[in-house]
């Protein structure tokens, strides 16, 4: 790829060799697929270890409680996830969530907001959210900044797992939709021609219940696992566990 960006400007097509990039989908590469694939699968051995991450995130840092919940379940990147919350609570103080959030079907219209959520390279068009997680969104007590976000992590002495999140919600979403659907939902359209040309979510009528049951059950295994998480901490079990030396604290931040 990099020879033929280079061929292309010495030719004077630069334009069109950008052109033939964006039509096909091709992506630069960052390495050998296989590797990555390795790399995967040696991260993380089992799903436990990422929700007690998750539980250990809302034990010393509640104020994103609402938000570690909301990104897994919505497999949302990073960025895309805090301009949701934030623009749900502005909304909703505003009496205009309807405008953003579709009550009845569950949906997060990002579409209607293109200059955040429609990006160049990076988009999202509609997230399925159960209504009550949208509710404990609402209610929070302020919007959130990416920086913050990250800086409290630090702090804490956690590690930025939001990328494993995102790929842990589109392996277990395959259990309730189709790969083309979970590539759909997490802005994934432009790999072939047939998501870029013919795939369309609304003939697709159970696609909305079929990720919202998908998510609850998400949800739902964080909620498991943070309780045997608690209950283990009260025991004085958590390093057997969890591997820590030590049991968490809260810590306040601003």
């Amino acid at each position: 790829m990099r020879a033929l960006a280079f061929l292309s400007k010495y030719l004077g097509i630069h334009d069109e060799f950008r052109a033939l990039i964006r039509s096909y989908g091709l992506k630069w590469s960052n390495g050998n697929s296989d590797d990555l694939i390795i790399a995967r699968l040696t991260k993380s051995r089992n799903r436990e270890e990422l929700f007690d991450w998750l539980a250990e995130v809302k034990d010393r840092i509640p104020l994103i409680s609402v938000f570690a919940d909301f990104i897994m379940a919505t497999g949302l990147r990073f960025g895309e996830a805090v301009s949701a919350f934030n623009l749900i609570i502005e909304l909703s103080a505003r009496g205009r969530l309807g405008e953003y959030y579709d009550l009845e079907r569950q949906v997060l219209e990002h579409y209607k907001f293109k200059e955040v959520f429609i990006r160049r390279s990076k988009k999202v068009f509609m997230s399925f959210v159960p209504r009550d997680l949208v509710e404990r969104v609402a209610a929070s007590e302020r919007q959130l900044q990416p920086y913050d976000i990250q800086n409290w992590l630090k702090r804490a002495g956690l590690r930025l797992r939001f990328s494993d999140c995102r790929e842990f919600y589109a392996s277990n979403m395959t259990k309730h939709l189709s790969v083309p659907e979970v590539d759909f939902v997490q802005g994934r359209t432009t790999a072939s021609v047939f998501m870029r040309n013919y795939f369309n979510p609304t003939w697709i009528a159970d696609l909305g219940e079929r990720a919202i049951r998908g998510e609850q059950e998400i949800i739902e295994m964080g909620r498991m696992r943070r309780a045997r998480w608690s209950e283990a901490d009260q025991k004085g079990e958590l390093k057997l566990l969890q591997g820590m030396s030590v049991s968490p604290l809260k810590v306040a931040y601003r």
